[in-house]
């Protein structure tokens, strides 16, 4: 029998071949985010910026993300998953790389906000489109696995910054982010949608509907559930991580050594995914995902209140190693909380409003900082938020380990 070119175009994309070319645009995603981190650091000392602007550009950034998840993610639902995905990844990519051309903080922040738009755009439709295209036995656990690529482009990101910005600038290094922009047609060539969106192209429902039925009775406990967990998150997460250099200078590091320390803290965060993608489909989200989180908030605890390089760097290993292990689990337990014809809407909708806790998240160590107050005391503030997210799992979170997607 003779196999067209349209049939052979049809023939589903390797579980490996997915994870790869979706890892990267994930990738490609951290890579932007961590390069931020090191380009606001650079930024206060050429700008001469105050800690309430630089908490703007991080939470200005959290703006357009979750504008991003929520429009992107609605879309996702009614125009498909690699639509959206490349989309995404061309609007992040261009505006990032025209960030760089940028003299003023005013036209810095307007670009950074088209960044976040993609971005958070981008990242709840990924996980969507892996998590429908694998098979439930290993559904967390690949998911998990595209969530370490952010250890990756974190791991870029700190390279770049360590050896570029201080030699070259910041504008070099934020030039470098724009070459996604042409990995974007080749996703257009060489990836399928998600076979469950295809297979439900008939159902698919006004935008609307789909955002009224994330509260119908049947999801409404999960849709709380995943709210509460995203902002408490999303609001330690950027709180922590986006001033993690910044952080470091505020205790008395240079920028070098600073950016050295982050470097090496980043490394961690590859064990942290990979023991979690290990264990989720043995032991499930909820366990994974309290587990880890409790690690986060006893680490940044003992972060803000180190007060040796030593004490600071093990803290900041094992901060990183449990909250990026989280974020992986977190990522697969999400679109497993909804049918198809509204996941991508559920888990846009979820992300959007973890995005509302990033705006809040710098802004909050901007603020306090103006003001005299101590890192471990914000820093005490995050573990707060990340044990009431813990609860929430505990108490409305139902397991979805190995479960079959509607």
């Amino acid at each position: 029998m003779v196999t067209t070119k349209k049939q052979q175009q049809k023939k589903p994309i390797t579980r490996n071949k997915l994870l790869a070319v979706a890892g990267l645009g994930w990738l490609f995603d951290a890579l932007d985010v961590g390069i931020l981190s090191f380009v606001i650091a650079a930024l206060a000392i050429e700008w001469q910026l105050t800690p309430t602007e630089m908490g703007w550009i991080g939470s200005i950034n959290s703006v357009g993300m979750a504008v991003g998840a929520l429009v992107f993610g609605l879309f996702a639902d009614k125009y498909g998953r690699k639509a959206v995905f490349m989309w995404t990844l061309v609007i992040f990519s261009v505006a990032s790389g025209l960030s760089a051309l940028t003299t003023t903080l005013a036209a810095f922040m307007v670009l950074r906000f088209f960044v976040g738009l993609g971005l958070g755009g981008e990242l709840p439709v990924a996980s969507t489109l892996v998590s429908e295209s694998v098979a439930p036995k290993e559904r967390g656990r690949v998911v998990v696995l595209l969530e370490s690529f952010w250890a990756g482009g974190w791991l870029l990101a700190a390279l770049i910054s360590y050896f570029v910005i201080p030699t070259y600038g910041w504008r070099v290094a934020l030039l470098l982010t724009a070459i996604p922009a042409f990995y974007a047609i080749y996703l257009r060539i060489s990836l399928p949608d998600s076979p469950k969106y295809e297979a439900n192209k008939d159902k698919r429902q006004p935008i609307w509907q789909n955002m009224k039925a994330v509260w119908q009775k049947k999801y409404a406990k999960n849709t709380l559930m995943l709210w509460i967990v995203w902002f408490m998150v999303v609001f330690s997460y950027y709180g922590m991580f986006l001033w993690l250099p910044s952080v470091m200078v505020m205790k008395g590091f240079d920028l070098i050594k600073s950016f050295e320390y982050v470097l090496i803290m980043t490394l961690a965060q590859l064990p942290g995914y990979f023991t979690a993608a290990w264990i989720i489909e043995k032991l499930g989200r909820k366990f994974v995902l309290s587990v880890y989180l409790l690690g986060t908030a006893i680490s940044a605890l003992a972060f803000g209140f180190a007060d040796t390089p030593s004490l600071l760097l093990l803290s900041g290993m094992f901060l990183s190693f449990f909250n990026l292990g989280a974020w992986g689990a977190l990522y697969a337990y999400t679109p497993e909380n909804y049918p198809t014809i509204i996941r991508g809407t559920g888990a846009g909708m979820a992300a959007a409003v973890g995005r509302i806790g990033g705006i809040l998240g710098p802004l909050v160590v901007g603020t306090l900082t103006v003001k005299s107050v101590d890192i471990g005391v914000i820093f005490s503030i995050f573990t707060a938020a990340i044990v009431i997210a813990i609860f929430a799992i505990i108490f409305l979170g139902k397991e979805t380990k190995q479960l079959e997607l509607d």
